[in-house]
């Protein structure tokens, strides 16, 4: 019987000695030149690539700074300009490294769908942003009230919008939700209207009272001459003629035009005799027969008085 051992390590000596030869037939100094030059070339491309890419869309955000856009305008195009020219960046690194760039679009295509219908929510707020850049219901600093938050608008993004509210919370919210829901902007107007509901007594002069608030008016700085504020009669409560001063003024004055109306209402009607009522009512008890025995003594002669 043949050893196989013997034989075995011959095979092996003899690929060996096969493998060695083609390594030293190799060209290789040509295979390094060949694709070390294509590497740079690649390295090249990517990192001249995002600098230019960088400088352009810097200079896109410059020159629309210098024609007074709004500034989340600005933003929102200078990222969409970036990251567009990424792409271009990357599909050239990749042709020269030899990938096909038919081959490389038809699978970008594929990959996109299919992410397309995983991210379908983030594309929504995609949209959603392009929508808010080109509508524009607000502008970064506007004071607005979206879904039930109020804030001032700092930054749209490219799938959410960045708001702070008046105590310095930050709120960030989906594009998606903001296009859905109804958004008051409160500073959208160089100007806005106060309503300011103050009550007077039945037994009160209305004339003098409607006076009084319209002298208020006149006196503050902040409330503007046209339109002229005005007084009106609202309603007739329960305990009081309700007035109603209608007064404009500047929208960033709003609620220090406010709180300095109130106080001055206050102390005018105060010296001009007129009354600022507050709800009253008036409690009768009856009680019949006699009064418990354990029941307070001032208590029974309020009951005994009321039975007379």
């Amino acid at each position: 019987m043949t050893p196989i051992l013997p034989t075995s390590t011959a095979e092996a000596v003899g690929l060996w000695a096969k493998l060695q030869s083609r390594f030293e037939k190799a060209d290789w100094m040509g295979l390094l030149e060949a694709w070390g030059l294509r590497l740079l070339s690649v390295v090249l491309i990517l990192v001249v690539g995002v600098w230019i890419a960088r400088k352009l869309s810097n200079g896109l955000a410059r020159v629309l700074e210098r024609s007074n856009a709004d500034p989340i305008l600005v933003g929102f195009l200078r990222n969409i300009a970036y990251f567009g020219l990424l792409i271009v960046v990357i599909i050239a690194a990749l042709a020269q490294a030899g990938v096909n760039p038919a081959s490389l679009l038809a699978v970008l295509g594929a990959a996109g769908l299919a992410i397309a219908l995983a991210l379908k929510d983030s594309l929504s707020n995609f949209a959603s942003g392009v929508m808010l850049i080109l509508l524009r219901p607000f502008k970064a600093g506007d004071f607005v009230q979206i879904a039930g938050l109020e804030g001032t608008i700092e930054q749209v993004r490219v799938f959410q919008t960045q708001m702070r509210t008046i105590d310095n919370r930050v709120i960030v919210l989906p594009n998606s939700q903001i296009t859905t829901a109804p958004i008051v902007n409160f500073t959208g107007r160089p100007t806005r209207r106060l309503d300011l509901v103050v009550g007077v007594g039945y037994d009160d002069d209305l004339s003098t009272a409607r006076a009084a608030l319209l002298d208020v008016a006149a006196a503050n700085e902040r409330v503007l001459k046209d339109p002229a504020a005005d007084v009106l009669v609202s309603a007739l409560g329960e305990s009081s003629v309700q007035l109603t001063l209608r007064a404009w003024v500047a929208t960033s004055d709003v609620l220090v035009a406010k709180s300095e109306l109130l106080e001055s209402i206050h102390r005018e009607l105060r010296q001009r005799g007129l009354s600022i009522p507050f709800p009253q009512r008036d409690l009768h008890v009856y009680h019949h027969g006699s009064p418990p025995s354990g029941m307070p003594r001032a208590v029974r002669d309020a009951l005994d008085d009321g039975d007379r």
